[in-house]
């Protein structure tokens, strides 16, 4: 009886093996481990992992970056949201009230902001007049010497070569300042096809991808098309490879914003905005994204890796004595470019950057080709941008490429490359204050963006 009885057990034993091995008795994965079993350890084609950008940006650089975009210079942005739509006629704007955008009354606006466009101090606003004039041979003696060799190479600065997007000309009338942080990005309940069609085309057309390779989940297609796609996507050269990572990011960014900042009551009475766990599964759920939406939230951390090495080689720029984050107010503005310092310090402090030297090296024929493929597929996608049927969408559809083109400007701009390693201030290269204000918008979007993502995690953590 006894011998029968060990028997039965280890029979028993066998089954309850083989039903674990089919996962029967496995215990359910929760809904933060579909969303991020895949986003940790090491960054395709880079050096960093997950888990150091987490603890670097969330402890260290989030709280300071989010004081500084709070200041007066970076919180106004000049932008032409009437411009029309360079590829199609049949825009249908967003009548939603969360769509509109309030752009600033002129006496709102710094005077200091208002005067000049990429100047960056008083004594440099002296000039604009002779610039008016065209007599900008006659440098006013009493300006500082730093001023004046600043002046001198303003006049002669021209880097349309160097640009990655295409700048809206802010002395156009159509050209309002808005204030962002009274229009800020969140969901707006702007979708459907015509949301669809801007992000198709900007992955269908200006991405390197031939139209036999279909993108995965661009028509409810399953798994043999996405590995088709990802086998294409890695036979590329690391430049192309990156493009689309970047993009992808970008995207990710976007849907992690409208998904923290969801409207979740909208009554006669209040609106209430917060956290949608559901809208971020929809986007992020390995399962719900048949394994997409985990290599989403990788492209954005790498995304957010070459923003954050832009803004480690850009230092030198911002350390020369002339510059100011010129407003008017000499007291706020000295104790902003002091957290602007301290701030680029901290990121240059970073240990493990992205090495952008790996791109468009080789021949140097082929790579200046390649190059000015890569400026030029990233300037048409800044252009698609005023074919955004919500004007909120497109504003920081606008600052977001432009503060990412800015990044690619500084990453691969000749002139700044020629006088690296940072031996010094060079007055060849130059920032347009909208690119300044772009660029440190965009990359405070991406480590917000990041940000998020802990707390989505808390959120999802005991959801099944």
């Amino acid at each position: 009886m006894g011998r029968a009885w060990g028997l039965l057990v280890g029979l028993l034993g066998v089954v309850w093996l083989l039903r674990l091995g089919h996962g029967e008795e496995r215990r359910p994965e929760t809904a933060a481990q579909r969303c991020f079993c895949q986003v940790s350890g090491y960054l395709d084609d880079c050096t960093c992992d997950v888990e150091t950008i987490d603890k670097f940006n969330n402890y260290r650089l989030f709280p300071r970056l989010q004081k500084l975009l709070e200041s007066d210079y970076f919180r106004y942005y000049k932008v032409n949201l009437k411009k029309p739509c360079p590829f199609w006629n049949d825009i249908n704007q967003c009548g939603r009230r969360d769509c509109a955008v309030k752009p600033c009354h002129s006496d709102e606006v710094p005077d200091g902001i208002k005067s000049a466009s990429y100047k960056y101090s008083e004594e440099a606003n002296r000039i604009e007049e002779c610039e008016q004039a065209e007599r900008l041979g006659a440098v006013d003696e009493s300006l500082s010497e730093e001023t004046q060799k600043a002046v001198l190479q303003w006049t002669k600065h021209d880097d349309s070569s160097d640009s990655f997007c295409e700048i809206d000309d802010i002395q156009s009338p159509d050209a309002e300042y808005v204030d962002l942080l009274l229009n800020p990005e969140r969901y707006t309940g702007y979708k459907g096809p015509d949301a669809w069609r801007i992000w198709s085309v900007i992955y269908e057309e200006n991405c390197f991808k031939p139209q036999t390779i279909q993108r995965p989940l661009a028509s409810g297609q399953g798994k043999s098309k996405e590995n088709t796609f990802y086998n294409w996507l890695e036979g590329l050269c690391v430049e192309k490879r990156a493009f689309y990572r970047l993009i992808s990011g970008l995207h990710a960014s976007i849907n992690v914003h409208l998904s923290a900042r969801y409207l979740l009551q909208d009554t006669w009475l209040e609106k209430k905005w917060g956290h949608n766990v559901t809208e971020f599964q929809q986007r992020f759920d390995g399962i719900l994204t048949e394994g997409e939406g985990p290599r989403r939230l990788k492209n954005l951390y790498f995304l957010y890796l070459i923003e954050l090495r832009a803004l480690s080689k850009v230092l030198p720029f911002f350390e020369r004595p002339d510059f100011q984050l010129f407003t008017g107010n000499k007291v706020q503005d000295a104790e902003n470019k002091a957290l602007l310092l301290e701030i680029l310090h901290e990121i240059k402090s970073f240990p493990l950057h992205f090495d952008e030297n790996s791109f468009f090296a080789g021949d140097k024929n082929e790579a200046h080709k390649l190059k000015e493929d890569f400026r030029l597929h990233f300037r048409n996608i800044s252009r698609i941008m005023d074919c955004v049927g919500c004007f909120k969408c497109r504003l920081w559809g606008k600052l977001q490429t432009q503060g990412l083109g800015t990044a690619l400007k500084i990453l691969f701009s000749e002139k700044l490359i020629a006088n690296m390693p940072e031996s010094g201030p060079s007055y060849e290269f130059q920032l347009t204050r909208q690119e300044i204000v772009s660029l440190f918008n965009a990359f405070g979007r991406i480590s917000t963006s990041v940000r998020e993502l802990e707390n989505f995690r808390h959120l999802l953590q005991n959801v099944h």
